[in-house]
């Protein structure tokens, strides 16, 4: 049986810790802190990983970065990787770009599509992106699929109204 693992820093208790493991938007990081209350409360390294869904060399390496670092260094750390291809403030540009309607005229056509912005930011910022990493760059800016139905620049509203009043209810 594997033996329980010392944590050097004790300045918060394990029930201190389930309760910080409620709080961030990070799983792994609250998995880490709960699996580290387990600890705190002698479980054994096996016990304590099993129970976190992770394998005791994991956990030791943990354990060793919040004896290092605290509660703050069981957070993930961002990993290097490729350079975006867009800068702030062409995202910033892009992000006025969706929120503004396109013009029909100028643009041809009623709702940006994921094809279309692809389009705008090839001649804008002379970026070549793919379809797909359009929509992951308008989900990780918050954006939503959801959009209203297009209305057409020569509808009549007033002839639409009084046909809603004149025809039978269903």
């Amino acid at each position: 049986m594997a033996i329980a693992i010392e944590i050097v820093r004790l300045e918060r208790t394990a029930d201190e810790l389930r309760h910080l493991a409620c709080r961030p938007d990070d799983t792994a990081q609250a998995r880490r802190l709960l699996a580290i209350a387990l600890v705190l409360d002698g479980a054994s390294r096996t016990e304590a990983a099993r129970a976190a869904g992770m394998d005791r060399q994991s956990l030791r390496d943990w354990v060793r970065r919040c004896n290092d670092e605290g509660v703050g260094g069981l957070c993930g750390r961002a990993r290097p990787g490729r350079p975006a291809l867009m800068s702030q403030d062409q995202l910033a540009e892009l992000d006025q770009m969706v929120e503004q309607a396109p013009d029909p005229q100028k643009d041809g056509i009623v709702r940006w599509r994921c094809i279309d912005l692809k389009e705008q930011i090839a001649t804008r910022f002379g970026v070549d992106i793919s379809e797909r990493s359009v929509g992951r760059i308008l989900k990780t800016r918050k954006f939503s699929r959801l959009v209203a139905r297009p209305r057409h620049p020569k509808s009549d509203e007033a002839a639409q109204e009084a046909l809603k009043k004149t025809s039978r209810k269903q």
